[in-house]
């Protein structure tokens, strides 16, 4: 679709999600084994037919680019098509980012210079698969001047979410930012309509009420706070378009708690996001690895297997006598014998010390759980050594060194 200009809006600090997003942007975080979090955005893109995609980033960037310009060499340049990484550059001044809305105009070139009829603005750190030609498509149908993804989210999460109000034709008649005591479904009172936060914009539109927040000393030069609220109050035409239509799954990943579920979600024994979709596939940079070994081995006489259960083993995995279940590896994982792994992530190159015991925790990439370690069985003891989520799952942190 060579009308429609895409951004991918992947600079934010990520604090909620620390120490996972210390050393890294929050949609360079690993996941699902294999995968970053702004693989799922992007493949969305690539699946939808949008391949003139410009991804915004700003803090600590380096792994995030790296990534990108690395795995996503999936477009044709003479075919006019391209993945670009966009750092912030203070084109218009001396500020950084400081809004959704403030990157794109602080990017208002690229689109006087591609001149497209739609732009298409989205979040490089959700979860959701999503074809957005339907989208276009509706937003076309209605002559909207923005149109707004939703989906139902249950009333009391109204504080972590725009929520929308729209009326019997689906235009957007109130607009509320994070809510204490938000506007339900009518037809539906325990329900919300959720902003997605992706927003699909008629070219001349957009640019008008870019310029429009610029100059407004008071504006948070954000899409959701200033941008929409202010659309509606105008009586622009706001289209909210209902997700729902597609799939029931999406996944904001602001928390630590958030990530975590979304991990386990796909080892569920019926996930309700799958990764093996081949009509929708999710592509990422891939390494050479060596296949997945579990590894019976020989103790005083007798055999101790690998076992793995309702789990995810990325290649170059080996598993040499312990016990994996319902836990998501990423690739290079160590495991030694009497290992007992539960309802845990465990990220790239880390090794499992043996008889460990490891259960409701992430553990981040180049770890040496040391032999005998347990973690997440004693939430006090581990609050003093790593970081601890309000619902108890245990994080350890990128490099951490653990004493035995």
């Amino acid at each position: 679709m060579k009308n429609v200009l895409t951004f991918i809006l992947a600079g934010g600090k990520g604090e909620r999600l620390n120490p996972l997003t210390r050393d890294r942007a929050k949609p360079a975080v690993p996941f699902g084994g294999i995968y970053r979090i702004v693989d799922f955005t992007l493949s969305n893109c690539i699946n939808s037919g949008l391949r003139r995609i410009f991804v915004l980033i700003q803090y600590k960037s380096f792994s995030l680019q790296k990534h990108i310009l690395s795995g996503w060499d999936v477009v044709s340049s003479q075919l006019g098509e391209f993945i670009d990484v966009v750092p912030a550059q203070q084109r218009l001044g001396e500020d950084w980012y400081k809004g959704t809305a403030d990157a794109i105009y602080q990017n208002i070139y690229s689109i006087n210079d591609y001149n497209p009829d739609l732009v298409l603005i989205l979040a490089g750190d959700h979860l959701y698969k999503m074809d957005y030609q339907k989208m276009i498509a509706a937003h076309l149908k209605n002559d909207a001047d923005v149109s707004v993804a939703c989906i139902k989210m249950p009333k009391e999460d109204s504080v972590h979410f725009g929520v929308i109000e729209a009326d019997k034709d689906n235009f957007i008649c109130g607009f509320q930012e994070k809510p204490t005591v938000p506007r339900t479904i009518p037809t539906d009172p325990e329900k919300i309509y959720a902003s997605m936060g992706i927003y699909l914009f008629s070219r001349k539109v957009l640019m008008q009420e870019l310029e429009r927040d610029a100059v407004d000393v008071r504006s948070d030069h954000d899409f959701g706070k200033n941008i929409i609220p202010r659309m509606v109050a105008t009586r622009k035409k706001l289209l909210a378009y209902n997700f729902g239509e597609q799939s029931s799954y999406w996944r904001d990943i602001g928390t630590r708690d958030a990530y975590y579920q979304a991990n386990m979600d796909l080892v569920r024994p019926d996930p309700p996001f799958g990764l093996y979709d081949r009509n929708w596939p999710l592509r990422t940079h891939y390494s050479h690895y060596p296949p997945v070994l579990m590894k019976t081995v020989r103790e005083n006489g007798q055999e101790v297997p690998g076992m793995v259960v309702d789990s995810i083993i990325s290649p170059g995995c080996l598993i040499e006598g312990g016990r994996v279940e319902r836990s998501v590896l990423s690739p290079m994982v160590v495991v030694h014998k009497h290992t007992h792994i539960q309802d845990s992530v465990i990220m790239e190159n880390v090794t499992i010390g043996e008889g460990a015991q490891i259960r409701n925790a992430i553990i981040d990439k180049q770890v040496v759980v040391p032999a005998g370690e347990k973690i997440g069985y004693d939430l006090e003891l581990d609050r003093k050594r790593f970081a601890v989520t309000a619902s108890g799952i245990v994080i350890v942190a990128k490099k951490t060194s653990i004493e035995s």
